[in-house]
């Protein structure tokens, strides 16, 4: 089986080395490779579907009838001419000039850079949504550096594990960029465990979505992913519109949708500001918006904001320059105006929008007061790539049942993470579901609590079915025990398996150990990845048990209007979920210390007792 994950990392650190013997920026380098991997994506699913319209293709005078560009836009695909097929591409010989190719149109093309300018050309031409939006600047490679990036594109590992893979190197590359290029005024990529925060609390089903900040279209991915994954066609069940100001940041969103078989309706430039207009006219229609839009922005124009409406609760703070100094405001009234009667809106927002004061205080109470302010949810440092500071993910439902119109759910979870490296952090895919448990007990959907639980449960015994090694599963395992029995079970097992590992690797013999150290690893590997797993099982049902909504001091709490008010209208997570108790150890404080005091007293007249000696003996010795 391929290691999805080693082999991202390949492709990267390959096409990272040439960059770096390119002398290129990553700005330069970032377009250009990512739609080279879009070109593999395409040419992948254009076999795939190929394959499947041959099945019933029609045969004349014993021949197949050719496939059309009508057969493959009936199936949601791309139809490839010959010239713009990655395998044509990948085997051009080294001397373009030689071989008399033509483009478009009609002229000789004398360099690889040229050939693969066509390519993007004759994609473009098969796809509105695309004109105009693939790089077409692969000249300024030379034929051998364009030419290896080709060859490592091709990896046949990509073909074993199908083409949908190639839509999860191409978000690996998206997010490796975004460390790189991430613009100065706001992070075109959001990290994906926040993205799948947003699109799992909000539950998309249908309708128009609008992200009205789209950066690179990863909110679009994400609800194109749960729609299809409910058993819903996601093109057919979803309209998207995106604004972004950004046009570079627009066709990376084109491209990643694309990639993703998705289709939208996307705005770019001047147009697409959103401070100051709406472009797709979509104030008070939307079913759901997503965004995660540039924070503190300022020098934000009040008159022509006024103007472009979208202000139901009026505006915030304008300064003597008639600018406004903090947008936050803006991106939260414009969030809320754009639903519908039903609508949800999810969005991330810096940590120091959800107590600010002045006239963010008087437009929060205001939302306060409509019973629509959902969920708040507090975010720890280093989620992002290129930022550190702590944010909030806001959730906005206009179709509030009656009975939670006035309670809020706080979410603090800060403390609740996944460390990746020393700079970033993320929600593993068990922690999302962990967490958007809490928010169905919130809402009364006992049914879907209970269906993780399950998953849990099925996790454990898949854990005893799947194991290679029948030995590293402990006795007594099994779903017969509690998630916390499971648990000991397994880190006792874990000690011995690492024990039974480094003897293994120690006695082997020297062209041996390399593969014994593996088989090993391997093996604690899927014994880390089940604790891991058991642990999260852990922290859910030891808070919830059957599944029965509480508030549990330092994580959540449910509040009311009243309460909120009690606060003058602070949306902090922090300030309503308070400290987890600390444990009780069995420990007498005040005797404790009394016995450290006399502790302390003892060693202080041995020192004493000790310098007296010192001192004497150096006199003595005539010191």
């Amino acid at each position: 089986m391929i290691n999805i994950r080693k082999l991202e990392a390949e492709l990267w650190e390959s096409a990272d080395l040439l960059r770096a013997g390119s002398k290129l920026t990553s700005n330069q380098y970032c377009m250009p490779v990512l739609g080279l991997i879009f070109l593999r994506y395409a040419y992948s699913r254009f076999k795939k579907v190929e394959a499947e319209i041959l099945k019933d293709r029609p045969v004349r005078n014993g021949r197949v009838m050719p496939v059309e560009a009508s057969d493959f836009a009936s199936k949601s695909a791309l139809f490839l001419p010959r010239e713009a097929q990655y395998e044509y591409l990948v085997n051009l010989p080294a001397d373009i000039a030689s071989a008399g190719l033509k483009n478009q149109s009609g002229h000789t093309m004398n360099s690889l850079g040229e050939v693969v300018n066509n390519a993007m050309e004759l994609v473009e031409a098969q796809s509105e949504q695309l004109t105009g939006v693939l790089p077409k600047d692969y000249t300024m490679f030379s034929d051998e550096l364009l030419a290896e990036l080709l060859r490592i594109f091709n990896n046949s590992a990509l073909d074993e594990v199908g083409g949908d893979i190639i839509g999860r190197i191409y978000e690996y590359f998206l997010n490796k960029f975004a460390k790189n290029i991430a613009q100065d005024d706001g992070v075109f990529f959001t990290p994906k465990s926040l993205v799948k925060m947003i699109v799992n609390v909000l539950e998309p089903t249908g309708g128009i979505l609008l992200d009205p900040a789209c950066g690179s279209g990863g909110m679009f991915v994400q609800t194109g992913d749960f729609v299809n994954e409910a058993g819903m066609e996601a093109n057919s069940a979803m309209t998207f519109y995106g604004q972004e100001k950004v046009d570079y940041n627009a066709k990376l969103c084109l491209m990643n949708m694309a990639v993703h078989g998705l289709n939208g309706i996307i705005k770019s430039g001047d147009e697409a500001n959103t401070f100051y207009h709406d472009a797709h006219n979509l104030d008070g229609c939307c079913d759901y918006v997503m965004a995660n839009p540039p924070f503190n922005v300022d020098k934000v124009n009040s008159e022509s904001a006024q103007s472009a409406g979208r202000l139901p609760f009026g505006l915030p703070s304008v300064n003597a320059k008639k600018e406004f100094g903090n947008a936050n405001y803006l991106w939260i009234s414009y969030f809320y105006s754009y639903l519908n009667e039903h609508g949800r809106a999810g969005f991330v927002m810096a940590s120091s929008a959800t107590d600010s004061s002045g006239k963010d205080r008087d437009i929060r109470q205001k939302l306060v007061e409509t019973g629509h302010v959902d969920v708040m949810v507090s975010v720890g440092n280093n989620f992002f790539y290129t930022k550190s500071l702590p944010c909030s993910l806001w959730f906005f439902d206009k179709g509030k049942p009656e009975e939670l119109q006035d309670k809020v759910l706080f979410l603090d979870a800060r403390n609740y993470y996944t460390v990746v490296d020393r700079t970033l952090n993320e929600w593993s895919e068990w922690q999302l579901k962990n967490l958007n448990a809490i928010v169905w007990l919130y809402r009364g959907e006992r049914e879907k609590y209970v269906d993780l639980i399950n998953e849990y449960i099925d996790q454990v015994a898949e854990f005893v079915s799947t194991s290679k090694h029948i030995e590293d599963v402990p006795d007594g395992y099994g779903i017969q025990r509690s998630f916390s029995e499971n648990l000991d079970l397994l880190q006792a097992k874990l000690e011995l398996i690492r024990k039974k590992a480094k003897q293994a690797v120690d006695t082997a013999a020297k062209l041996e150990k390399k593969t014994v150290d593996a088989e090993w690893n391997e093996r604690i590997a899927a014994v880390e990845a089940m604790i891991v797993i058991l642990k999260e099982a852990c922290w859910l049902y030891e808070k919830f048990g059957e599944g029965e909504y509480r508030d549990i001091p330092g994580l959540c709490k449910v509040a009311s209007r009243a309460e909120i008010a009690e606060k003058n209208y602070s949306l902090t997570p922090g300030a309503y979920v308070g400290v987890a108790a600390a444990e009780d150890d069995g420990v007498d404080f005040a005797l404790r210390m009394a016995e450290i005091h006399a502790e302390l007293l003892k060693l202080q007249a041995e020192s004493n007792e000790l310098m007296q000696t010192i001192s004497k003996n150096m006199k003595e010795m005539g010191l």
